[in-house]
């Protein structure tokens, strides 16, 4: 037997049911309009219940699945984020440059730092009138004048000896003068004009004999400033041995000022 079928032969049993319900909740002295309201009420009510009754029950709609295969890629593994700021390079510290080396020859030190006064800032002069004499020997002043313009400075001993001609050509005669180790050497300051000075002695040749002194005439002393390599020559005749195994001259290191008799050194 369908569902239909059975739905239509319960309709007059719920029919009787709803009017018999309507019955009881209307009490017998209700006005007929509020009658008529509770019959119509109950009749909607009982169409309602009737047509629950007669549709057929709704079936679920079939549900579909669906399978859908998703092959999953492994994703390669998040990089570490850079910094965006990046450290600060250290700066080398600066830096003073050195300064560049000068090309010129460099003068030539001395015991005050002062460059060497060079032969031809000097005028080199003997004083005779301040010489002395004693012991087989005599005692002259050289004197150095600076004639430059610019200060200079003198240290240690000047190297003499006799000359035959003011020249680097002419011949030295004789032995050059022996340092005297009894005064040890000052550095000396010359200004424009300025003067210094060393003591030369001059043994006579005649204590000396014949045949070891050969006794000649010298016209000219050969004069090394110190700390130089270029001659001056002072002009004067002295009683010389041409032999350089008698030793006539000695000198003494400079000093400051003109020479002096009585002064030494």
């Amino acid at each position: 037997m369908s569902t239909v079928t059975r739905t239509s032969a319960r309709i007059p049993s719920i029919q009787a049911a709803a009017m018999s319900s309507v019955r009881r909740v209307i009490p017998a002295n209700t006005s007929g309009r509020v009658q008529r309201v509770a019959w119509l009420t109950g009749a909607v009510a009982m169409t309602s219940l009737l047509a629950a009754c007669s549709s057929s029950p709704s079936q679920p709609a079939p549900v579909t699945t669906v399978t859908q295969t998703v092959t999953a890629t492994p994703s390669a593994p998040a990089q570490p984020t850079q910094p965006t700021t990046q450290p600060s390079t250290p700066q080398a510290p600066a830096t003073t440059p050195a300064p560049s080396p000068t090309t010129s020859a460099p003068a030539t030190a001395t015991g005050g730092g002062l460059a060497a006064c060079r032969t031809a800032a000097l005028r080199i002069t003997i004083n005779v009138t301040e010489g002395n004499a004693g012991a087989g020997s005599a005692y002259y002043p050289l004197n150095f004048t600076n004639t430059s313009g610019t200060a200079c400075e003198m240290y240690g001993f000047p190297g003499v000896s006799f000359a035959a001609a003011p020249t680097s050509s002419g011949e030295q005669i004789g032995a050059a003068a022996q340092r005297s180790a009894g005064f040890s050497a000052v550095a000396v300051r010359l200004a424009a004009g300025q003067t210094a000075h060393a003591w030369l002695r001059v043994a006579n040749a005649g204590n000396y004999p014949t045949a070891t002194c050969k006794p000649v005439t010298a016209n000219y002393l050969r004069v090394y400033p110190p700390s130089e390599t270029v001659a001056g020559y002072v002009s004067h005749t002295f009683n010389a041995c041409e032999s350089t195994s008698a030793a006539l001259l000695g000198v003494l290191p400079i000093r400051a000022g003109q020479g002096a008799a009585g002064v030494t050194p």
